[in-house]
């Protein structure tokens, strides 16, 4: 085995861990001074820690690969064991901080295999006090300690990144940040004095030529008043009296110029980048908003500490792992799922989305909540709309949470930022479009699956029509006015990014009241339209009323994919035209679209009218819904506008 065997007791690397030695490679020819470096520069230090912290939080476990497709966690393994306990009270968060802390100062870090009471140990040793020896360029002979020790190189897991001369050692990245670094201290050093020296004041004192001469005695007044004004800064010494004309010149460069806090700013964000960290992520918040924070913690533990993790992962794998009996298909991996996993609404969501049914038993949420069993709770509940062949989720009847204004029905809203990407007009209609039918899908699905549940013979369609009236319309206005206060708010920005992008005199609030009402009227039609089916086949009656009952059900489907098309032209319309008004416009010009326009559309591409007229085909914008139905039907036209001087 390639364990160091030990009398049962830890035993120093050397009579002096701290002597020196001087033949170390020049990739470490200063390994005290990156320790005073850490130590004594907070940039560093914040960067360095935030890598640690945050890689050692992970954890590691132990797997092994039973297929392709399966793995089995090993809690039992000698691996697990060696690393959940390196030593007596140091623990896998201690082990890895340092490991990752001391590649991040050196390039370097060093684990020593031992055996201490028949178990398996690893002895975290600083870079400092042990160093690669002799061996050549491609692998080292033996590892030497600063006391004079010396190790195989197979009683040593050694880490290292890339150095150019030497595939046996790293490069510290403190190298090459070594002179912004003492840029920075003396900086640092110079701020000190001035503080020390309580702020003096540093300038000349002139007094004019033609003033009367000082007697000794007036001059030795003062010189005493003003080196007592002066040593305290200004703050013990009173106001001095500048006596016959004389004038004070400051000669000192103060904080502003010399952009202290620029300084230091920089020296971070220098730091930050030589590890390879986005700047927000260690504090620096200067271009920061919500959405990127959040993207970057997306990325930190892929793009940013991946490779870290990766290179340790490797490495365990190929200089621990073979000293182990049972090592066959047995690896490590961090413990990375657990912050990729977003929070607990998106997991519930994707979980809900992915098994098609609730995957929590009602007595599982109430323990959650500390709350005591119940009576029926243990089993796992399947709505009536999902069904074998049915729909692939319990929340596709439903909504998605609001991003519009409350109204009567409790409808709850939170306004939608400025959308992201301008050109997301398709993939928002398509959404829109998806989710209508989606929806609509599903109420012909309930409907039929209630009607078939009556009596053998045609029950009132009607009837079983009006039963979910009230839930549809609520649930339909619900979804118009999410999708349709997107959709307006696109249209906005095409106008305000071409004319008033700081948005002045504009707001999103003011589009609330106009798109409820709007969502109100297509929820209402759209209501209509699968009660007219409906009321259509109870006319005819006869034995074959399923099936046509059916077919109504599909032209319903139908119909919601139209109305999608045409709430979603007016809705950007509207957007635009609100911005236009809110932006100082006076004229809109009809642009045709499309690759079929019909023939009224096509003659009027180019018309110009006031920004408050209609246009000759008695549209205030391209799916106006005060217009014909023939004028609305999958209208792909657009507007421009102009200040009209």
């Amino acid at each position: 085995m390639a364990f160091v065997m030990s009398g049962g007791q830890l035993q120093l690397t050397g009579p002096n861990p701290l002597a020196t030695y001087s033949s170390l490679p020049s990739s470490v020819a200063a390994p005290w001074e990156y320790a005073a470096i850490w130590r004594c520069q907070p940039q560093v230090r914040t960067v360095v820690s935030f890598l640690a912290r945050n890689i050692a939080q992970l954890g590691l476990h132990t797997f092994r690969r039973v297929s392709d497709t399966d793995r089995v966690r090993l809690t039992d393994h000698e691996l697990a064991q060696v690393l959940a306990e390196p030593l007596p009270r140091l623990t896998t968060y201690r082990l890895v901080e340092r490991l990752v802390s001391d590649l991040a100062l050196y390039d370097l870090g060093y684990w020593i295999k031992l055996t201490v009471g028949g178990r398996r140990r690893l002895l975290p040793v600083p870079p400092s006090l042990i160093r690669p020896a002799e061996g050549n360029w491609i692998a080292p002979e033996y590892f030497e300690t600063a006391g004079g020790q010396e190790f195989g190189v197979d009683e040593v897991v050694y880490f290292h990144g890339y150095a150019p001369e030497d595939l046996r050692s790293g490069a510290s990245s403190i190298e090459a940040l070594r002179a912004l670094l003492l840029e920075e201290q003396e900086s640092t050093k110079q701020r000190a004095q001035m503080w020390k020296s309580g702020a003096r004041m540093t300038g000349v004192l002139s007094r004019p030529i033609d003033a009367e001469p000082w007697s000794s005695e007036a001059k030795r007044r003062f010189q005493v008043m003003w080196r007592t004004f002066a040593q305290g800064g200004g703050a013990e010494g009173g106001t001095p009296i500048l006596e016959d004309g004389m004038v004070y010149t400051p000669i000192a460069i103060n904080p502003q110029q010399a952009q202290y806090i620029e300084s230091r700013k920089l020296t971070r964000e220098e730091v930050a980048a030589a590890y390879h960290i986005p700047p927000p992520l260690v504090g620096i918040l200067d271009h920061a908003t919500y959405s990127n924070i959040t993207e970057q913690h997306k990325i930190l533990y892929q793009d940013t500490l991946g490779p870290w993790l990766t290179m340790i992962q490797q490495e365990i794998h190929a200089q621990l792992l073979p000293d182990l009996s049972d090592n066959r298909d047995v690896y490590v991996e961090f413990n990375i799922a657990e912050k990729m996993r977003g929070s607990f609404e998106e997991q519930a969501e994707a979980a809900s989305t992915a098994t098609g049914r609730p995957w929590m038993t009602v007595n599982e949420q109430r323990a959650r909540f500390n709350l005591p069993q119940i009576e029926g709770g243990d089993s796992l509940i399947t709505p009536l709309n999902v069904t074998e062949g049915g729909l692939a989720s319990p929340r596709d009847t439903a909504p998605d949470p609001l991003e519009a204004a409350p109204k009567a029905r409790g409808l709850a809203l939170v306004k939608s930022s400025r959308p992201s990407d301008l050109g997301q007009f398709a993939s928002e209609q398509q959404a829109f479009a998806t989710s209508l039918t989606r929806w609509t899908q599903a109420q012909a699905d309930r409907m039929l699956l209630s009607a078939g549940a009556k009596a053998d013979g045609m029950p009132d369609l009607l009837e079983v029509w009006a039963a979910g009236h009230d839930d549809r319309l609520i649930q339909l206005e619900a979804l118009l006015a999410q999708h349709g206060f997107r959709l307006a708010q696109i249209g906005a920005w095409d106008v305000l990014d071409a004319w008033n992008p700081q948005a002045e005199n504009w707001s999103p609030d003011v589009m609330l009241a106009w798109i409820l009402a709007a969502a109100e009227t297509h929820a209402a039609q759209h209501e209509e339209a699968g009660r007219k089916a409906v009321a259509d086949v109870q006319e005819q009656g006869g034995e074959t009323w399923r099936d046509r009952l059916g077919q109504a059900a599909a032209a319903w489907v139908t119909a919601g994919q139209i109305r999608a098309a045409t709430a979603g032209t007016e809705l950007r319309s509207f957007g635009g035209h609100d911005a236009a008004s809110a932006s100082g416009l006076v004229k809109k010009i009809w642009r045709t679209g499309g690759r079929n326009p019909r023939p009224s559309h096509k003659a009027q591409d180019g018309e110009a009218v006031a920004l408050d007229d209609v246009f000759s085909n008695g549209l205030r914008w391209p799916g106006d819904g005060k217009g014909r139905t023939e004028e609305l039907v999958n209208c792909n036209c657009t507007l421009d506008y102009a200040r009209g001087d």
